[in-house]
Protein backbone atom coordinates (compact mmCIF):
# COMPACT_ATOMS: atom_id res chain seq x y z
CA UNK A 1 0.00 0.00 0.00
CA UNK A 2 1.11 3.62 -0.61
CA UNK A 3 1.66 5.82 2.07
CA UNK A 4 0.08 8.95 0.95
CA UNK A 5 -2.14 10.22 -2.21
CA UNK A 6 -4.85 7.92 -1.01
CA UNK A 7 -8.97 8.83 -0.49
CA UNK A 8 -9.66 6.42 2.37
CA UNK A 9 -12.77 5.64 4.43
CA UNK A 10 -11.95 4.71 8.40
CA UNK A 11 -14.97 3.46 9.69
CA UNK A 12 -15.20 4.23 13.51
CA UNK A 13 -12.55 7.27 12.84
CA UNK A 14 -13.57 9.35 15.16
CA UNK A 15 -11.93 7.88 18.35
CA UNK A 16 -9.36 5.18 19.37
CA UNK A 17 -7.48 3.64 16.53
CA UNK A 18 -9.42 5.15 13.93
CA UNK A 19 -9.05 8.78 15.53
CA UNK A 20 -4.81 7.76 15.11
CA UNK A 21 -5.21 6.42 11.97
CA UNK A 22 -6.99 9.56 10.85
CA UNK A 23 -4.41 11.30 12.25
CA UNK A 24 -1.45 10.35 10.64
CA UNK A 25 -2.67 9.44 7.13
CA UNK A 26 -3.92 13.28 7.29
CA UNK A 27 -0.17 13.87 8.01
CA UNK A 28 0.88 11.56 5.09
CA UNK A 29 -1.38 13.67 2.93
CA UNK A 30 -3.98 11.82 2.33
CA UNK A 31 -7.79 12.58 1.80
CA UNK A 32 -9.86 11.38 5.27
CA UNK A 33 -13.35 10.14 5.50
CA UNK A 34 -14.49 8.73 8.73
CA UNK A 35 -18.17 7.48 9.20
CA UNK A 36 -19.63 7.39 12.88
CA UNK A 37 -23.29 7.32 15.00
CA UNK A 38 -22.12 10.53 16.90
CA UNK A 39 -22.35 13.58 14.98
CA UNK A 40 -20.77 15.45 17.88
CA UNK A 41 -17.95 13.33 17.60
CA UNK A 42 -17.74 13.93 14.19
CA UNK A 43 -17.63 17.34 14.54
CA UNK A 44 -15.07 17.36 17.20
CA UNK A 45 -12.02 15.57 14.98
CA UNK A 46 -13.22 18.52 12.21
CA UNK A 47 -12.02 20.98 14.68
CA UNK A 48 -9.36 19.56 15.19
CA UNK A 49 -8.72 18.40 11.34
CA UNK A 50 -10.85 20.94 9.29
CA UNK A 51 -9.31 18.64 6.44
CA UNK A 52 -11.58 15.42 7.51
CA UNK A 53 -15.04 14.87 5.87
CA UNK A 54 -17.27 13.04 7.63
CA UNK A 55 -20.51 11.06 7.32
CA UNK A 56 -23.10 10.34 10.51
CA UNK A 57 -23.44 6.57 10.12
CA UNK A 58 -25.19 3.52 12.64
CA UNK A 59 -22.91 0.49 10.72
CA UNK A 60 -25.20 -1.73 13.02
CA UNK A 61 -28.05 -0.89 10.52
CA UNK A 62 -27.87 -2.16 7.11
CA UNK A 63 -29.94 0.31 5.13
CA UNK A 64 -27.38 2.90 6.56
CA UNK A 65 -24.70 0.68 5.24
CA UNK A 66 -25.64 0.92 1.77
CA UNK A 67 -26.37 4.87 1.94
CA UNK A 68 -22.83 5.26 3.44
CA UNK A 69 -21.58 3.55 -0.14
CA UNK A 70 -24.43 4.86 -2.59
CA UNK A 71 -22.94 8.17 -1.14
CA UNK A 72 -19.36 7.11 -1.09
CA UNK A 73 -19.97 6.54 -4.67
CA UNK A 74 -21.67 9.62 -5.92
CA UNK A 75 -19.44 11.89 -4.35
CA UNK A 76 -16.42 10.28 -3.61
CA UNK A 77 -15.95 8.01 -6.89
CA UNK A 78 -11.98 7.95 -6.09
CA UNK A 79 -11.87 6.46 -2.69
CA UNK A 80 -9.31 3.57 -3.09
CA UNK A 81 -8.74 2.34 0.67
CA UNK A 82 -11.75 1.20 3.13
CA UNK A 83 -10.04 0.73 6.84
CA UNK A 84 -12.79 -1.29 8.54
CA UNK A 85 -11.78 -0.50 11.90
CA UNK A 86 -15.45 0.38 13.47
CA UNK A 87 -16.11 -2.19 16.10
CA UNK A 88 -17.18 -3.23 19.84
CA UNK A 89 -16.38 -4.68 22.89
CA UNK A 90 -19.02 -6.21 25.74
CA UNK A 91 -17.61 -7.36 28.43
CA UNK A 92 -20.22 -10.00 30.00
CA UNK A 93 -20.83 -13.76 30.75
CA UNK A 94 -23.13 -16.22 29.07
CA UNK A 95 -25.19 -16.81 32.10
CA UNK A 96 -25.70 -12.52 32.17
CA UNK A 97 -29.88 -12.33 31.44
CA UNK A 98 -29.22 -9.89 28.80
CA UNK A 99 -26.07 -12.28 27.29
CA UNK A 100 -27.88 -13.04 23.60
CA UNK A 101 -29.52 -9.32 22.89
CA UNK A 102 -25.84 -8.50 23.56
CA UNK A 103 -23.97 -10.63 21.87
CA UNK A 104 -26.45 -9.95 18.42
CA UNK A 105 -25.20 -6.26 18.63
CA UNK A 106 -21.79 -7.46 18.63
CA UNK A 107 -22.33 -9.62 16.07
CA UNK A 108 -23.77 -7.33 13.80
CA UNK A 109 -21.03 -4.39 14.05
CA UNK A 110 -17.59 -6.96 14.61
CA UNK A 111 -18.71 -9.37 11.54
CA UNK A 112 -21.73 -8.66 9.51
CA UNK A 113 -21.26 -4.56 8.97
CA UNK A 114 -18.02 -5.33 7.91
CA UNK A 115 -18.34 -8.37 5.70
CA UNK A 116 -21.39 -6.12 4.51
CA UNK A 117 -18.90 -3.12 3.48
CA UNK A 118 -16.57 -5.52 1.67
CA UNK A 119 -19.21 -6.60 -0.71
CA UNK A 120 -20.41 -3.22 -1.50
CA UNK A 121 -16.97 -1.34 -1.75
CA UNK A 122 -15.48 -3.63 -3.63
CA UNK A 123 -17.65 -2.41 -6.50
CA UNK A 124 -16.26 0.93 -6.98
CA UNK A 125 -13.73 0.90 -9.39
CA UNK A 126 -10.97 2.65 -8.24
CA UNK A 127 -10.85 0.74 -4.71
CA UNK A 128 -7.46 -0.87 -4.68
CA UNK A 129 -6.52 -1.46 -0.72
CA UNK A 130 -8.97 -2.67 2.29
CA UNK A 131 -7.73 -2.72 5.90
CA UNK A 132 -9.21 -5.15 8.27
CA UNK A 133 -8.41 -4.23 12.05
CA UNK A 134 -8.85 -7.68 13.81
CA UNK A 135 -7.13 -8.13 17.17
CA UNK A 136 -4.36 -10.17 19.67
CA UNK A 137 -7.44 -12.08 20.89
CA UNK A 138 -8.27 -13.40 17.23
CA UNK A 139 -5.53 -15.89 18.40
CA UNK A 140 -6.02 -16.28 22.01
CA UNK A 141 -9.85 -15.74 23.76
CA UNK A 142 -9.99 -13.23 26.89
CA UNK A 143 -13.31 -14.87 28.78
CA UNK A 144 -14.39 -11.76 29.83
CA UNK A 145 -15.16 -11.03 25.72
CA UNK A 146 -16.25 -13.93 25.04
CA UNK A 147 -18.02 -12.95 21.76
CA UNK A 148 -16.07 -10.35 20.91
CA UNK A 149 -12.51 -12.50 20.69
CA UNK A 150 -15.11 -14.87 18.64
CA UNK A 151 -16.17 -11.51 15.81
CA UNK A 152 -12.11 -11.16 15.88
CA UNK A 153 -11.21 -14.75 15.53
CA UNK A 154 -14.11 -14.55 12.64
CA UNK A 155 -12.07 -11.36 11.30
CA UNK A 156 -8.91 -13.05 11.38
CA UNK A 157 -9.81 -15.78 8.96
CA UNK A 158 -12.11 -14.09 6.55
CA UNK A 159 -9.27 -11.55 5.89
CA UNK A 160 -6.88 -14.57 5.17
CA UNK A 161 -9.65 -15.50 2.72
CA UNK A 162 -10.37 -12.17 1.50
CA UNK A 163 -6.80 -11.60 0.72
CA UNK A 164 -6.24 -14.68 -1.66
CA UNK A 165 -10.13 -14.26 -3.22
CA UNK A 166 -9.74 -10.56 -3.81
CA UNK A 167 -6.30 -11.16 -5.90
CA UNK A 168 -7.90 -11.11 -8.91
CA UNK A 169 -9.83 -7.66 -8.42
CA UNK A 170 -5.74 -5.89 -7.66
CA UNK A 171 -7.18 -5.41 -4.21
CA UNK A 172 -4.54 -5.99 -1.97
CA UNK A 173 -6.23 -7.06 2.17
CA UNK A 174 -4.17 -5.99 4.65
CA UNK A 175 -4.73 -7.49 8.33
CA UNK A 176 -4.16 -4.85 11.35
CA UNK A 177 -3.72 -6.47 14.51
CA UNK A 178 -3.82 -4.36 17.42
CA UNK A 179 -3.20 -5.82 21.38
CA UNK A 180 -4.86 -4.14 23.77
CA UNK A 181 -4.62 -0.22 23.62
CA UNK A 182 -5.05 2.68 25.60
CA UNK A 183 -8.12 3.03 24.27
CA UNK A 184 -12.13 3.18 25.45
CA UNK A 185 -13.02 0.03 24.09
CA UNK A 186 -15.13 -1.80 26.30
CA UNK A 187 -15.51 0.82 29.46
CA UNK A 188 -13.60 3.75 29.98
CA UNK A 189 -10.96 3.17 32.33
CA UNK A 190 -10.67 -0.31 31.58
CA UNK A 191 -7.08 -0.24 29.52
CA UNK A 192 -5.78 2.76 31.02
CA UNK A 193 -2.64 0.36 32.28
CA UNK A 194 -2.34 -0.58 28.01
CA UNK A 195 0.20 0.74 25.78
CA UNK A 196 -0.54 4.23 23.92
CA UNK A 197 -2.00 4.81 20.30
CA UNK A 198 0.49 6.70 19.56
CA UNK A 199 3.13 4.15 19.56
CA UNK A 200 0.98 1.48 17.80
CA UNK A 201 0.11 3.83 14.84
CA UNK A 202 3.85 4.86 14.68
CA UNK A 203 4.79 0.76 14.35
CA UNK A 204 2.11 -0.44 12.03
CA UNK A 205 2.71 3.00 9.52
CA UNK A 206 6.79 1.75 9.35
CA UNK A 207 5.07 -2.28 8.84
CA UNK A 208 2.82 -0.59 6.01
CA UNK A 209 6.33 1.34 4.62
CA UNK A 210 7.66 -1.78 4.30
CA UNK A 211 4.95 -3.50 2.73
CA UNK A 212 3.67 -5.90 4.79
CA UNK A 213 0.16 -7.17 4.97
CA UNK A 214 -0.14 -8.44 8.68
CA UNK A 215 0.47 -5.48 10.82
CA UNK A 216 0.97 -6.25 14.79
CA UNK A 217 2.38 -4.75 18.05
CA UNK A 218 3.82 -5.99 21.25
CA UNK A 219 1.49 -8.57 22.48
CA UNK A 220 -0.64 -8.90 19.04
CA UNK A 221 2.49 -9.37 17.02
CA UNK A 222 3.89 -12.87 20.11
CA UNK A 223 0.35 -14.10 19.47
CA UNK A 224 0.78 -14.04 15.39
CA UNK A 225 4.10 -16.11 16.41
CA UNK A 226 2.93 -18.13 19.04
CA UNK A 227 3.25 -21.70 18.47
CA UNK A 228 -0.07 -24.21 19.85
CA UNK A 229 1.60 -24.63 23.35
CA UNK A 230 2.24 -20.96 23.46
CA UNK A 231 -0.93 -20.30 22.56
CA UNK A 232 -2.36 -22.75 25.57
CA UNK A 233 -0.35 -20.94 28.21
CA UNK A 234 -1.31 -17.77 26.94
CA UNK A 235 -5.06 -18.42 27.75
CA UNK A 236 -4.32 -19.87 30.84
CA UNK A 237 -2.22 -16.52 31.95
CA UNK A 238 -5.11 -14.07 30.35
CA UNK A 239 -8.01 -16.31 32.09
CA UNK A 240 -6.20 -17.15 35.47
CA UNK A 241 -9.42 -16.79 37.87
CA UNK A 242 -12.03 -16.36 35.33
CA UNK A 243 -14.78 -18.42 34.95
Amino acid sequence: MKITGNKILITGGASGIGLGLTERFIRENNTVIICGRRESALQEVVDKFPAVITRVCDLSVEAERIELFNWVSDNHSDLNVLVNNAGIQQWMTIADTDFFQRAKVEITTNIEAPIHLTSLFINLKSLNTIINVTSGLSFVPFTKVPVYSATKAFFHSFTLSAQHLLKSKNIEVIEMVPPALNTDLGGIGLHDAAPPVSDFIASVFQQLKEGKSQLTFGFSEAMVKASPEDLKNAFNRLNVNQG
